[in-house]
């Protein structure tokens, strides 16, 4: 087969690239950290997923006074104006962990395109103007970069609406300069090997090698960077809904129910404290499961330093004869 010819199709992969990746995966879910903060994410989830069908009462039911205690009126009380503060404490995770996945969703897939795309164009650019898209990218990041992540999502919902897809949307322009930034560092950290140029002068085309080598190779630090945008993502819509930018009343919401029952959290504190804790506990456990998929697959371990060894001692037996 002459350079210029490509392969018609790719080889499957061999039996040591699967036991690696078999392995990687395994020496994750060994972790202990990994599986805490998975099955604290999954609980979590779930209970935002099933928790409208276990509710008791509707959301905007009134089943009490307001700032009732609990009792009589249900396990957590009512809130400020009446409403069971555990209907809709089950009715309110649905939104934040809904839209908290697809934005950090969102943010990995179009970054990790970006990225990749740039690196390819800026490692395997001809010329001047082949590099141009690689410049466009990173000036892209950069700039997004440079706005607070708060103030540019309050800033795009206060101009067109509360519309939920526009906070997904607004959230995960705000994650994307970290992961295009990350995509395209990594993507050229593999582009860059000599098995790559290898596959690249034999004819493989550009779809290929990303497809085999690329992707496989930066898949790793993008999923520990999925876990810790599912945290700065809860962070934000939780956030948005306390300002009153986000999910509007009557629906129920965590970070909504948060700005309702502030005012009487000395009478009736489990309108506050019990979405607090929610939120708290998924952004705990998203972050605990990145970081320990993180050590895992050895993005945050240090290098190994040799044994420290007390020097010889040199004396006069040991001394070469003729030396000082």
């Amino acid at each position: 087969m002459s350079a210029g010819t490509a392969p018609r199709d790719v080889a499957p992969r061999s039996p040591a690239d699967v036991r690696r990746g078999d392995g990687l995966v395994r020496a994750t879910l060994r972790d202990r950290q990994v599986r805490v903060g998975l099955a604290v994410t999954l609980a979590i989830t779930l209970v935002a997923l099933l928790g409208p069908y276990l509710a008791p009462h509707a959301p905007e039911a009134l089943t009490g006074t307001a700032y009732a205690a609990p009792g009589s009126s249900g396990p957590l009380g009512t809130d400020y104006l009446g409403h069971d503060v555990l209907s809709r404490v089950l009715a309110g995770g649905r939104s934040v962990v809904t839209m908290t996945v697809a934005a950090a969703s969102l943010a990995l897939v179009a970054g990790t395109v970006l990225g990749t795309a740039a690196a390819f164009s800026g490692a395997l650019g001809a010329s001047r103007a082949g590099r141009a898209p690689d410049r466009a990218v990173v000036w892209l990041a950069d700039v997004l970069l440079a706005f607070p992540n708060i103030v540019l999502v309050l800033l795009v919902v206060s101009m067109f609406g509360r519309e939920r897809w526009l906070m997904v949307l607004t959230v995960a322009l705000t994650l994307l300069s970290g992961t295009v930034r990350l995509a395209r560092g990594a993507a050229l950290g593999v582009i860059t090997q000599e098995y790559v140029q290898a596959a690249r002068l034999i004819g493989y085309p550009r779809r290929l090698l990303l497809l085999r080598e690329v992707l496989p190779n930066i898949a790793a630090p993008l999923l520990v960077h999925f876990g810790t945008m599912l945290t700065w993502a809860v962070e934000l819509l939780a956030g948005l809904s306390f300002l009153g930018y986000g999910v509007t009343a009557p629906a129920a919401d965590w970070g909504l129910m948060i700005n309702e029952n502030r005012a009487g959290l000395q009478l009736q504190p489990w309108g506050v404290l019990a979405p607090v804790l929610l939120i708290a506990v998924f952004a705990l456990g998203t972050n605990a499961m990145a970081e320990g998929a993180a050590r895992a697959t050895g993005q945050t371990r240090r290098p190994e330093r040799a044994p420290w060894r007390r020097p010889r001692r040199t004396n006069g037996k040991n001394r070469k004869e003729g030396t000082p």
